[in-house]
């Protein structure tokens, strides 16, 4: 009996299989049938696996446009998938989201948003702002409660129980994106999704919100996926990283193996563009290149334009993620040993 608890416990709380999303983004019917063009498809993310165990981070990483906020979408039911999908818990997400078990299921998966300005409804009291999920949920009914609650959370995030009396643009952009995060928790979710929560903050800031988060994660066992294009960010959050290019993951690791030793040159490129505190006088390099454009993109391997080991095969085939020293890496040139 024991026994079977335990493998429950360690198997991993999300499991995405597959996961692809297109948009047609074609001009009108009525402009395609005069201009006599075809429809245009956007494969915003194209084959996308990964897990997560309970209690640990995964961060995705890429340029803008890779595709990694349309992941975190479809993770919390925003978008439903074209192919592929979710397992949260053993349970098929997709399913759920459009079933009546969809309601439980999303107490407890909620979403932090990048842009605290723009998340938080500014003709509402903070109090309201706060209370939304406890209301929608059912999970307090008794208005002293619900007080007393958002309270609660409100300390828990480092703001005042005082602060619930007030409207967001009485506060700062770090205080706000905590508000963010009390909201977020008042449903007390197990899987956080936080899309670029601290990209809009200044520095000094975003350090203040990244330690609430992970103080939080030990204090609740709390699971995330935490997306950004910041590598200084994802190196202080993480415990694996996938790296993402034009819809597809690319690279997969451990945190520490990735960041010591990385193997596919998307990521290489990414990790030379930061400067370090040690190489003083030695020249960054800049990330070399344009993404090409996501509705024409390139045959085979989508990064051959840009990669300085790319050879005919990159050209013609797609690789595919695959494992190659503990590490998942969809590169030829790693699979063939020529970096």
């Amino acid at each position: 009996m024991n026994a079977a608890v335990n493998t429950v416990n360690t198997a991993p709380l999300v499991v995405a299989h597959d996961l692809a999303k297109t948009f047609d983004v074609s001009a009108p019917w009525l402009n395609r049938v005069l201009e006599r063009k075809p429809r245009t498809l956007l494969h915003a993310v194209d084959g996308v696996s990964f897990e997560i165990e309970r209690g640990r981070t995964l961060a995705l990483v890429g340029e803008s446009g890779c595709g990694k906020s349309t992941v975190a979408r479809l993770l919390v039911g925003l978008y439903e998938p074209t192919r592929g999908g979710m397992r949260f818990d053993g349970q098929d997400a997709q399913a759920a989201y459009v079933s009546r078990e969809g309601r439980q299921l999303r107490r407890r998966i909620q979403m932090i948003f990048q842009d605290p300005y723009a998340s938080l409804n500014p003709r509402w009291l903070v109090e309201q702002i706060i209370a939304e999920p406890l209301r929608e949920h059912a999970i307090l009914q008794d208005k002293d409660a619900i007080r007393e609650r958002v309270g609660e959370l409100l300390r828990s995030v480092g703001l005042s129980a005082l602060d619930m009396a007030k409207y967001p643009h009485q506060f700062s952009g770090g205080q706000r994106q905590r508000i963010s995060i009390a909201r977020a928790l008042a449903t007390a979710p197990e899987f956080l999704v936080c899309d670029e929560p601290t990209s809009a903050l200044d520095v000094s800031v975003q350090a203040q919100v990244l330690n609430i988060m992970k103080d939080l994660q030990r204090e609740r066992g709390l699971t995330y996926l935490f997306i950004s294009h910041n590598l200084a960010v994802v190196r202080h959050v993480s415990d694996q990283v996938g790296v993402m290019y034009l819809g597809r993951l690319v690279e997969l690791a451990d945190k520490a193996e990735l960041f010591a030793r990385p193997r596919h040159p998307y990521t290489r490129m990414l990790l030379d563009a930061i400067p370090q505190m040690h190489a003083v006088g030695r020249a960054r390099t800049p990330v070399q290149g344009e993404v090409p454009n996501p509705l024409n993109p390139p045959t085979g391997c989508a990064f051959h334009p840009r990669c300085p080991h790319a050879n005919a095969r990159c050209s013609a085939e797609r690789p595919v993620l695959t494992s190659i020293g503990g590490v998942r890496v969809a590169c030829h040139a790693v699979e063939e040993g020529r970096i």
